[in-house]
């Protein structure tokens, strides 16, 4: 099967070579992108692990000579002695990478059974057996942690040098001092890595989270945002029809109303998505008012107390917004009464109306969202029937209260 060979002077070769070399700028780009990235990522090197620990054993080299060269005493012995510090020492310092391995009960017994080996062959042989004490002390060092190490490691040092003194007289002194530095730096570095390791786990969590916080906020605004808007655009739209055949200015006045509201949905979308969004309460109330008559409830609203700071306006309004939605949409109410009243202290809202009040399902979501938002500010939110009939919502708030971004996500109806 012979290649396809492009003539260079046909048109799809003319614009597979242009499609290339538009495209050819972007890849670059691309290309110098990443490669920049790569450079300016931090370098995170591979954690320390069990086959680390292991090159330390060469200092026994010196007691394995011997054994093979005939100066020791009881070779078996000591061969069977070397077996098992080695066996033991392996296990353990693989263990001590896994943090339960390491915590566990057996971990530990078998530090004392590399103990007991290590002063038995230190005891019995001398001279090159006693650079099994630092090679403990390493041991020792990669499975404690905290108080326990130091409740360890002194008693451990003055055991090597006492045994050495035993043994080797002068010697003794750098037999402790080497343990007492094995053990005491390995720990020190093992813990600072483990720490750096936690410190970049929990910043790319934070990372993460944060992320998802800012997720669930844009999904929170943008549900309430949107799910109001698109109420009062229906609503707008089925009074224009009905208006258009008898009277087209009426109309055209609510054809108007619709581009003012999604010019204003639009603006309001743009600060959502920045999460500068400040609401006006007495804006929120009047678009309320103004709703509400349009769909032919009508509106009640009383408002006393003091100014209230912009946080605790913002997030009244929100309460205005989602609770006027819920009356246009599901009520079927002829009334709706707004109420806000302050203290120095405390603002309290109340939105009742005289419609068919709660029913058969479960309250929605948005509801919910609101009652968390208003939760997260110290305040409090209570949503069910009206003592005089209909529903009734009721929203206290400090009247410093701040909005914190924690809040649920789920906000679909």
């Amino acid at each position: 099967m012979c290649r396809k060979k492009w003539d260079w002077r046909s048109q799809a070769y003319t614009e597979r070579m242009a499609a290339y070399k538009a495209e050819w700028p972007a890849r670059r780009a691309a290309w110098r992108d990443g490669k920049k990235r790569r450079k300016d990522a931090p370098e995170e090197g591979v954690p320390p692990n069990g086959f680390a620990m292991l090159p330390w054993l060469l200092m026994g080299m010196g007691a394995f000579s011997n054994l093979l060269q005939g100066k020791t005493p009881n070779p078996w012995i000591g061969g069977l002695g070397l077996l098992a510090f080695n066996s033991l020492y392996i296990s353990v310092v693989f263990r001590a990478f896994v943090k339960e391995a390491r915590e566990a009960p057996s971990t530990r017994w078998m530090l004392v059974a590399l103990a007991c080996v290590t002063s038995f062959l230190a005891i019995a042989y001398g001279g090159e057996w006693l650079l099994f004490f630092p090679l403990l002390g390493l041991a020792v060092g990669s499975v404690l942690r905290g108080r326990r190490l130091p409740q360890v490691v002194f008693p451990l040092c003055l055991a090597a040098g006492g045994i050495a003194a035993w043994r080797d007289g002068w010697g003794a002194v750098n037999v402790a001092y080497g343990t007492f530095i094995s053990s005491m730096v390995t720990a020190a570095v093992l813990a600072l890595s483990e720490t750096v390791r936690e410190l970049r786990a929990t910043k790319e969590e934070l990372a993460r989270s944060a992320v998802e916080k800012e997720r669930l906020r844009f999904s929170r605004d943008l549900h309430d945002l949107l799910g109001h808007t698109l109420s009062v655009i229906v609503v707008k739209s089925e009074a224009a029809r009905r208006l258009a055949p008898r009277d087209l200015d009426a109309a055209i006045v609510q054809i108007t109303d619709i581009e003012s509201v999604g010019r204003q949905a639009l603006t309001e979308i743009r600060e959502a998505v920045t999460g500068y969004r400040e609401g006006s309460l007495a804006t929120e109330l009047d678009r309320a008012r103004d709703i509400l008559t349009t769909v032919g409830i009508e509106p009640v609203v009383r408002q006393s107390g003091p100014p209230l700071e912009p946080q605790t306006e913002a997030l009244l309004s929100w309460v205005v917004r989602e609770s006027v939605t819920n009356a246009v949409r599901h009520s079927k109410a002829s009334r709706c009464e707004i109420e806000v009243t302050g203290t120095p202290g405390r603002v309290r809202l109340v939105i009742t109306d005289d419609g068919r009040g709660v029913g058969s399902g479960t309250p929605g979501s948005g509801l919910e969202g609101l009652r968390e938002r208003v939760a997260a500010a110290g305040g409090s939110l209570e949503a069910g029937a009206s003592p005089r009939g209909g529903f009734r919502i009721r929203a206290e708030l400090p009247a410093d209260a701040v909005q914190e971004p924690e809040a649920s996500p789920a906000h679909a109806e």
